[in-house]
């Protein structure tokens, strides 16, 4: 029986007759330490993808070698917990880069824009950006990538491989970011939360669009009814409010729609299928939302509170409506006699009686 060991610490026992691999599992383990202890200044473990190799300092390991590496990790008793999740992780060195997920600390500094890092080797990709490097280049085209991850994502493209698929829906998608936001519309998760208002998003994308609300002025005015935008595009959008124009039709029954999204969500219609169901009454509906705004219906949840009084809402269109009794405004505008509307029903219901349209 041989027993291997690292820093005084029994990582693995061997029989003898364990189909007589025991110099080449000692050679492994004595590597893995030598890499450990190298890696242990810069506080990082770093494996850089090649073609078929992965290269580590100034050794190669094959791909076998490599995976029977990582076998002989996973065996390694995890004797490092977190105390702050519970986490266990194998190596000290694990566990402090895994702390700086809580406290926050970046101690790796580019110096050329000052944005930090949890580890140098997040750092080095980093400096990519500004040095132009491109290490990783697709074998299907002549584009290149400063990141293996990057490359992978656009191989995607030309083998059309889709390997990350929701077990809620079978829906699949290239990466697994794209999976993990995804699944927040079956849980209806919000994680990116505005530390000014409150109000949560389901991408970090998102939330920062809607951080402008509360630290960018509005720069550009409706000239129809004074509403205020940050985005010239957002203006068009709503411009066709107005103007009535609905530049996106449904090929299936006709029907026209000012904006793009609203066509989708109308298509949903015909051609959906409908796997939001409700539990209490069995209804089923084409998106999360809709089954969230329906579910009110049941629970009597009526999240949306007039800022003017203490009227509230199941949904916040019904509160836009309410709020505009209080302000007055009057968004619709009759386009033949220029009188204004606080309801688009209204405008339409005039315009069909005084104007005959």
């Amino acid at each position: 029986m041989t027993k291997i060991w690292n820093s005084n610490r029994l990582l693995y026992t061997v029989t003898s007759d364990f189909f007589g691999v025991t110099e080449s599992l000692q050679t492994i383990f004595t590597f893995i330490s030598e890499v450990i202890e190298e890696n242990k200044e810069n506080e990082e473990l770093r494996e850089v993808e090649e073609k078929n190799h992965i290269k580590t300092g100034e050794k190669h390991l094959s791909c076998s070698q490599t995976k029977q590496k990582n076998l002989m990790i996973r065996g390694v008793k995890k004797s490092f917990t977190c105390t702050q999740c519970g986490k266990g992780f194998s190596f000290k060195h694990h566990l402090v880069l895994h702390m700086r997920v809580h406290t926050g600390e970046k101690p790796f500094t580019c110096d050329q824009c000052g944005k930090s890092f949890t580890q140098s080797a997040n750092l080095k990709l980093h400096m990519n950006i500004h040095t132009g490097e491109k290490p990783y280049k697709c074998s299907h085209c002549d584009k290149r990538f400063s990141r293996s991850g990057d490359l992978k994502t656009h191989e995607s493209i030309h083998t059309g491989e889709k390997p990350h698929t929701c077990d809620q829906c079978r829906k699949s998608f290239s990466r697994k970011g794209h999976l993990t936001e995804h699944i927040r519309v079956h849980t209806g998760e919000k994680p990116f939360t505005c530390d000014q208002c409150g109000k949560s998003f389901t991408h970090s994308a998102y939330l920062n669009e809607h951080m402008n609300i509360h630290t960018r002025e509005k720069l550009h005015a409706c000239d129809q009814c004074s509403k205020t935008f940050l985005r010239a595009s957002d203006l068009n959008k709503h411009l066709r409010v107005h103007t009535k124009e609905k530049p996106h039709s449904c090929h299936l029954c006709g029907k026209c729609f000012p904006l793009l999204q609203h066509l989708k969500g109308h298509q949903k219609i015909h051609t959906a299928v409908r796997e939001y169901m409700c539990f209490a009454c069995e209804k089923t509906f084409i998106s999360a939302s809709s089954l969230k705004r329906h579910q009110r219906i049941h629970s009597g949840e009526k999240p949306y509170k007039c800022s003017h009084c203490d009227k509230r809402f199941s949904d916040s269109s019904s509160l836009k409506r309410h709020e505009r009794i209080h302000t007055g405004e009057k968004p619709y505008h009759c386009t033949e006699c220029e009188k204004r509307f606080n309801q688009s029903s209204s405008l339409h219901r005039h315009t069909k009686i005084y104007h005959n349209k």
